[in-house]
């Protein structure tokens, strides 16, 4: 394998990880202006140093070649603390990404920003914010059971968040309407 592919692989994979981190930002700049946004948790492999590993690439799997993590989506953790806003959430993570296209020329689809939805008095895992224009759309996972009792609050068959992904270093709080709270209080 040409040392030269291996080294330009792991630039885009870092490459790929940096526009998702600022994705990540722009996102967060919109869904902090929401009053019902409690706080705002950056997690996965985007939030932390990237592993080397043997990818899905067949030329580096056949060869049993390490190079960087392949990064393919954001996931941001979400505390709520009212539901009746997801249309509202929906319309600001789509601003951000357009406006990140426009001053940063830098291209991530919607649906590569996965918004996971929490209750803040209980951190439990509510669902995830659908991508979906209207609720329900008619497709197959929409069928899943208790998918759209909640407007726009998707919901995955045998899906179960692990929570012992915010025990660990690799999650970064973007937003902490408390600490802003305290702060504010505090300055006063």
């Amino acid at each position: 394998m040409n040392p030269r592919k291996i080294k330009e692989t792991n630039q885009l994979m870092l490459t790929q990880q940096k526009n998702f981190q600022i994705a990540a930002d722009y996102v967060t700049s919109s869904l902090k202006q929401i009053d019902e946004v409690e706080k705002i948790v950056l997690f996965s492999s985007i939030a932390h140093h990237l592993k080397k590993e043997v990818p899905r690439f067949r030329e580096f799997r056949r060869a049993d070649i390490e190079v960087c993590h392949e990064c393919k989506d954001v996931d941001i953790a979400v505390w709520l603390s009212g539901l009746n806003i997801l249309r509202t959430l929906q319309k600001a993570c789509s601003k951000a990404l357009n406006r990140l296209l426009q001053e940063r020329n830098i291209a991530i689809a919607h649906h590569q920003v996965d918004v996971f939805i929490f209750e803040p008095e209980t951190n439990r895992y509510l669902g995830r914010l659908c991508n979906y224009n209207t609720c329900p759309k008619g497709k197959d996972d929409c069928l899943v059971p208790g998918c759209g009792e909640i407007p726009l609050l998707k919901q995955h068959d045998d899906f179960t968040f692990k929570m012992d992904v915010f025990e660990s270093d690799s999650n970064i709080v973007l937003f902490d309407r408390s600490k802003t709270r305290h702060s504010e209080k505090v300055a006063d």
